[in-house]
C-alpha cells in the first residue's frame, strides 16, 4: 500500500537530480553554520555541488516528458535500440549524422539518421527514453539548451536539432 499518489510520485521522480540537490545544498549550508573548521570548508564544497546538480536535474527534468510512449528504448555499450511496436532499429552513437526532433508525430519524436540505413524514430515519451540525454548531450557541438528549447516549444515542422556535417556554408548563420 503506498501513501503516495501515482501522479505525484511521478512528479518526485522526474525531478529526482533536484531534489538529491536540494538535500545536499542543505547539508552543506548546516556545516557552513556550524562550528566551522573543517566541516565549514566541506560546506562550501557542497554548496557548489549542489548548485552544480542542480542545473543539470533541471535539464534532465526537462528532458524527461513522461513514460508509457509506444516501445521501449535501451541504451548499451554505444549503441540505441528502440523497439516499437510497429518498427524499430539500432543506431550506433558514434555514427549519428543528424538529430531531428519531429513534433508533428503523435507523440512528438526523435529522428535519428546513420548512413546506409534507414531513419529510426523514437518517440519522445517510450520507456527508457531518459536515457537519451547523455547521448545526445555527448554529441560534439549539441546546444543542450536549443534541443530543450524545441522539445518545449511546440514547432509545426521538424526541427534539426544536431548535424555531424552541416548542410549549410559555414559562413551562413542560422540565428
Amino acid at each position: 500500500m503506498s501513501f503516495i499518489r501515482p501522479e505525484a510520485k511521478l512528479a518526485l521522480w522526474r525531478w529526482r537530480e533536484v531534489l538529491a540537490a536540494g538535500f545536499v545544498l542543505i547539508l552543506g549550508l548546516s556545516w557552513i553554520g556550524g562550528p566551522g573548521g573543517l566541516l565549514g570548508w566541506l560546506g562550501w564544497v557542497l554548496v557548489a555541488v549542489s548548485i552544480a546538480l542542480a542545473v543539470i536535474g533541471i535539464q534532465r527534468a526537462r528532458f524527461r516528458l513522461g513514460a508509457g510512449g509506444p516501445g521501449v528504448v535501451s541504451v548499451d555499450e554505444g549503441q540505441i535500440a528502440y523497439l516499437g511496436p510497429l518498427e524499430g532499429g539500432i543506431v550506433a552513437t558514434r555514427e549519428i549524422e543528424s538529430l531531428t526532433l519531429d513534433p508533428t508525430a503523435s507523440p512528438a519524436h526523435w529522428v535519428l539518421q546513420q548512413p546506409g540505413q534507414p531513419p529510426l524514430h523514437i518517440p519522445v515519451n517510450a520507456e527508457g527514453a531518459e536515457a537519451l540525454f547523455d547521448v545526445f548531450s555527448a554529441l560534439p557541438g549539441l546546444r543542450t539548451e536549443r534541443m530543450l528549447s524545441e522539445l518545449k516549444g511546440g514547432a509545426s515542422h521538424p526541427v534539426v536539432i544536431w548535424e555531424r556535417h552541416p548542410s549549410r556554408p559555414a559562413h551562413i548563420r542560422l540565428n
